[in-house]
């Protein structure tokens, strides 16, 4: 049986979150969802999530092809590979080819773990919604006048 791994942020839930979890669930016979912790988001992003570990859980959960998820509180895959026994790993292809994504690479062949990558949803991002998000939270006349709905 393959079991598959699929981890993110699954911050601001958006449209290449569930393109990737599809194209996973199509690839094995089991899917875990690792939705990464807050204070794991803290730590690698640098930047706290917009929506709590609890939420994110709930909405992974309640995707049709996704059979479990959990979160992913352990910095190194190896350590997250080790209790949940999954042989295939899912990530972005935004990894493929950088030195973060060809030492995973090598760690999981090693265990037996495949490594497939899915291209990268270049039109959305949370990054990219947690700035316009900022954007629109911006003091000025442009954000004040947007609030109050009086005109520019």
């Amino acid at each position: 049986m393959r079991v598959g791994y699929a981890a993110g942020g699954f911050d601001l839930f958006h449209v290449g979150h569930l393109n990737i979890l599809r194209q996973a669930r199509s690839q094995c016979d089991f899917l875990i969802a690792g939705v990464v912790s807050d204070e794991m988001l803290q730590l690698t992003k640098g930047a706290p999530p917009v929506v709590p570990l609890s939420e994110r859980l709930e909405i992974v959960r309640h995707i049709s092809f996704v059979d479990e998820a959990v979160p992913e509180v352990l910095r190194d895959k190896l350590d997250t590979w080790r209790e949940l026994q999954f042989n295939v790993f899912f990530k972005g292809d935004d990894w493929r080819g950088t030195e973060r994504g060809l030492r995973l690479e090598n760690q999981f062949a090693a265990v037996g773990v495949e490594v497939v990558y899915f291209p990268y949803t270049m039109h959305t991002s949370s990054t990219a919604l947690r700035r316009a998000l900022e954007a629109l939270n911006l003091p000025g006349p442009v954000a004040r006048g947007a609030q109050s709905g009086a005109p520019d």
